[in-house]
């Protein structure tokens, strides 16, 4: 018998699939001979490598958030689309928004393949259910942004439901790993994350849903910065739901006005929890109504709002 340290012959390999995400990696023969560090190594530089794909698709991520910008901004909801991993990563986006920039909870609908899981379940055929993904679209409206994800670009459940979206006037941002597939040409801005080989083929959650994550961070986090949400790298219009985010918006509140915790809170007190007036009281404004006047002139933008008065 042979060394257990020989990687096994590229004659072995077998023929490759067209999908960039199902292609075999060329540093994964013998992925399973070699000791945990180098697995872990290998791992990680797939992970990297992937994340470096995001640069170049920096002006579509931005086309994007200009996107979502304006719907958001006009009172138009926004979907995530998505099956498998590509869905989960839209749900851990999607629910962070409201507590990150206030983005109202009841403006975020996640439309996952047959459902979020609540155990380690994850039927894989849903996501051919085309039906499905029309049919989850129907409350879809104009004014409406769909961000649609797959890793392939052909993904039946989001395509479908893209398709039912743009039926119902309204837009769809794609994000998928493979250039030239369905979902991106159809997609008003279509990302393209053309990453690596998986070390596992064909694993996207691993460098395919990381770039994905990626992209979603950045164009949910650009489009809270131009709602005027974010201030000097502070989240200006959190919601303080619990204790850890009431200490937080104390000290943006102290930070933007220079006052002690106790003057901070009591402003805080005065707005309902809401830190873009609570720092306007401080500023100047007569009243909490008079701060929400001046917030709404300005598109509740914060700094705008500050340079008035």
């Amino acid at each position: 018998m042979g060394s257990t340290s020989e990687q096994p012959s590229e004659t072995r390999r077998p023929e490759q699939h067209s999908a960039q995400t199902e292609t075999l990696h060329p540093h994964a023969l013998g992925l399973e001979l070699r000791a945990d560090s180098d697995v872990l190594n290998t791992l990680l530089d797939g992970q990297l490598n992937a994340l470096n794909v995001v640069r170049s698709a920096f002006s579509d991520i931005a086309a994007g958030a200009d996107l979502l910008t304006k719907q958001l901004r006009n009172n138009g909801n926004l979907h995530y689309a998505a099956a498998g991993s590509s869905a989960l990563m839209a749900l851990a986006d999607g629910a962070e928004l409201p507590g990150t920039f206030g983005i109202s909870a009841d403006q975020i609908f996640i439309h996952m393949a047959g459902g979020i899981p609540t155990d380690g379940r994850m039927p894989g055929h849903t996501e051919d259910d085309s039906e499905a993904g029309a049919k989850a679209a129907t409350n879809v409206a104009s004014g409406d942004v769909v961000i649609a994800i797959s890793a392939s670009g052909s993904t039946p459940f989001p395509m479908s439901f893209a398709k039912a979206a743009q039926a119902a006037g309204a837009k769809v941002v794609a994000i998928a790993n493979n250039d030239h597939t369905p979902l991106l040409e159809l997609a008003d801005v279509a990302i393209c994350l053309p990453t690596p080989a998986e070390v596992i083929a064909g694993s996207t959650r691993m460098g395919a849903g990381t770039a994905q994550k990626a992209v979603l961070n950045m164009m949910s986090t650009l489009t809270g910065i131009r709602l005027g949400h974010v201030m000097d790298g502070m989240m200006v219009n959190l919601i303080a739901d619990n204790a850890k985010l009431r200490q937080r918006a104390i000290r943006i509140v102290c930070t933007l006005t220079d006052c002690d915790a106790d003057t901070a809170a009591d402003a805080l007190d005065r707005t309902d929890g809401s830190v873009k007036p609570a720092i306007l009281l401080l500023s100047g404004a007569t009243t909490p109504t008079a701060a929400e006047a001046l917030l709404h002139d300005h598109k509740d933008n914060l700094r705008a709002a500050l340079a008035q008065l």
